[in-house]
């Protein structure tokens, strides 16, 4: 076995875990995921059956991840964060052919207690903050914060908060990196 699994963890048949993951307590790892390398599942977390997560994917103590949703690499799943699948739950209702998608792109971070409605795709890099209530699209390195959650500006890769000039130009404070906004879009030059 390439990856490490707490004895209090439990992995259900036909999931693919990748080198270097580690799974810690009382997590729940159901039918059909595929787990990219070197991710951290933190205690009491659940994935549903066909999620996928790329690799260096961060998931926080005391998250689910249900079916339809795909993190690409390195997203940072806060703790106590949640994924929807279904618009209008009703418990008496069975609307498993219903599951909506939910696409978090490459880089993103969603802060603590932060909930995100499905259907709504994360653009790359995105910044969600905590207790954020996500029910629209996001776009790439945007800052989203409230409920329902709002742009409150942009984010680069590094996670510093983008001042941006007169002619649409701003450098992170961390990296030295270059971006540009451009018709309410972020790109790293």
């Amino acid at each position: 076995m390439e990856y490490f699994a707490h004895e209090s963890a439990y992995i259900d048949d036909n999931c693919s875990i990748g080198k270097g993951t580690k799974i810690w307590h009382f997590s729940h790892i159901m039918s059909n995921c595929t787990l990219g390398e070197n991710c951290n599942i933190g205690q009491n977390v659940v994935i549903s059956p066909q999620v996928i997560l790329g690799k260096n994917v961060k998931v926080q103590n005391n998250v689910s991840i249900y079916t339809g949703v795909i993190c690409e690499d390195d997203v940072f799943l806060g703790p106590s964060m949640v994924f929807t699948n279904v618009i209008n739950p009703r418990s008496a209702v069975n609307r498993k052919s219903e599951y909506a998608k939910t696409l978090v792109k490459k880089g993103v971070s969603i802060g603590a207690n932060a909930t995100i409605v499905c259907g709504h795709d994360i653009g790359k890099f995105a910044f969600i903050g905590a207790g954020a209530v996500v029910t629209k699209h996001v776009p790439a390195y945007a800052l989203m914060v409230g409920n329902p959650a709002r742009q409150m500006g942009w984010m680069s890769e590094f996670g510093q908060r983008l001042e941006f000039d007169s002619e649409g130009k701003a450098r992170c404070k961390e990296s030295g990196e270059n971006y540009q906004l451009s018709n309410n879009l972020v790109s790293k030059v």
